[in-house]
């Protein structure tokens, strides 16, 4: 097995099958670099509430995305995480059209990580602001 940093860029390049909720939802991670990871998603009439703004689930879901691999782009081979704690403000409501998260760690330790992520409108507005705790694991989940 490669390394996260390697296996998230060969998602991102196209070369091994994302994960299978990126094509249920409909995003892609659109860069990753050290600590900072990019998802982006069209959001369109499957994504809206009743209202007609685009659920914050899934707003929450991008940022929970963005977050995990920009986490995963600092673990070494044979590690992974998973969240233990998310937290979002919602700013303003979420028009369709791309939605942009983007995740950066900000303090790692040893087995902790606490991150944060921005998710902006396609006319760059930010529509919410999420914090999360992750854990890393060695080897498989159980």
């Amino acid at each position: 097995m490669s390394s996260m940093p390697e296996y998230l860029q060969k998602v991102m390049r196209g070369e091994t099958p994302p994960p299978p909720i990126t094509t249920l939802i409909g995003f892609a991670l659109t860069s990753v670099e050290h600590g900072k990871a990019i998802i982006e998603l069209n959001a369109d009439d499957r994504h809206v509430n009743p209202f007609g703004g685009i659920h914050g689930g899934l707003i929450s879901n991008i940022a929970d995305a963005a977050m995990g691999a920009a986490y995963h782009s600092t673990l070494a081979e044979n590690e992974t995480c998973s969240t233990l704690e998310l937290k979002i403000s919602f700013l303003r409501p979420a028009p369709k059209g791309k939605l942009r998260a983007e995740g950066k760690v900000i303090k790692q330790g040893q087995n902790i990580g606490f991150l944060e992520c921005d998710v902006t409108d396609d006319k760059g507005q930010l529509i919410a602001r999420a914090t999360s705790t992750l854990l890393k694991q060695k080897g498989e989940f159980d």
